[in-house]
């Protein structure tokens, strides 16, 4: 049996001083923006305050996660805490979900009861928190690619969607006096955040079952594996995730010559990591024994003399 391991963290120890950085702007401004709502009586102001709150709690966790996974490997921990990501970015969507719900709760209520709104106001802080969304975005954007950063990204796209809403709402109150305007945008944008939300947690619970990762099949890594020279063919194959940028794969490989063994396991697992991005794989060589895969003509039942 043999074994490929690489552990690189490439440059994510620089790109993860992005996520402390963008807390600490968010932090700040969904202070200001739940003053100026509760001082306009804006629900779309005061939910995107409250969604800013919840992306603060989502980017802390994701620099958490962040943190610990970078952790080296123990005895009893063997891959170290690479997946506590892919359960950060779970949790991260579970807030998003709730944080959906009490938007749509209240927007149904503000539309069932109106109430008036500082419309000069909403526009003014809206046009702020899109510059702040913006930039957070962009420190986010330009971080570590994982489910970990997406999750606390699409937080982020969330409010700055909300802040869109927001100003629309200013505007088409503050020119026409329609205060409904202000809870329909904010239903909108809970519709387009729940896709995006969904999608994550999928991928994020795909990821915890061991699924084989998005972009790799397993017939395609296979039939590459059995096209190697002195590979006769795999079984047992199994790719999974350890992480969203790490995957790992373990196979029974057939070969007719077992001498030729390093050679062919040197190419194997230089073909799977330059192909596929595969850095971790576990190869369990067997002899090839013709008996086994060749195919014989039952034997014809003896008549009774």
């Amino acid at each position: 049996m043999a074994h490929d391991h690489s552990h690189h963290h490439d440059h994510a120890h620089g790109h993860a001083a992005y996520l402390p950085l963008a807390l600490g702007v968010t932090l700040l401004y969904a202070g200001v923006e739940a003053g100026a709502g509760w001082w306009a009586g804006s629900l779309a102001l005061l939910s995107d305050a409250g969604h800013m709150l919840t992306d603060a709690l989502a980017l802390a966790l994701a620099a958490t996660a962040a943190w610990a996974a970078r952790r080296p490997p123990t005895a009893r921990l063997t891959f170290g805490l690479q997946r506590i990501e892919i359960l950060a970015a779970l949790g991260n969507a579970g807030f998003m979900l709730a944080v959906i719900l009490g938007i749509a709760w209240s927007a149904v209520d503000r539309l069932l009861h109106p109430a008036p709104v500082q419309g000069l106001a909403v526009t003014v802080v809206a046009v702020i928190g899109l510059l702040v969304n913006l930039g957070v975005a962009w420190l986010l954007a330009h971080g570590e690619s994982t489910l970990n950063t997406r999750a606390a990204l699409l937080h982020v796209l969330g409010d700055l969607l909300g802040s869109v809403a927001a100003l629309a709402s200013g505007l088409v109150i503050q020119f026409t006096g329609w205060t409904p305007a202000d809870p329909l945008l904010s239903l909108a944008i809970c519709a387009l955040i729940l896709y995006s939300t969904l999608r994550l947690a999928r991928e994020a619970v795909h990821a915890l079952l061991e699924g084989v990762p998005q972009g790799l099949t397993l017939q395609e890594v296979g039939r590459r594996m059995a096209g190697v020279a002195g590979v006769e063919s795999v079984h047992d194959l199994h790719i999974w995730s350890l992480s969203s940028q790490r995957a790992a794969l373990s196979a029974h490989v057939v070969v007719r010559d077992l001498d030729a063994w390093p050679g062919i396991l040197e190419a194997l697992l230089a073909m799977l990591r330059d192909e596929f991005g595969i850095p971790h794989a576990t190869l369990q060589p067997e002899p090839f024994r013709p008996a086994l895969y060749a195919i014989v003509e039952p034997a014809k039942p003896r008549s009774n003399p």
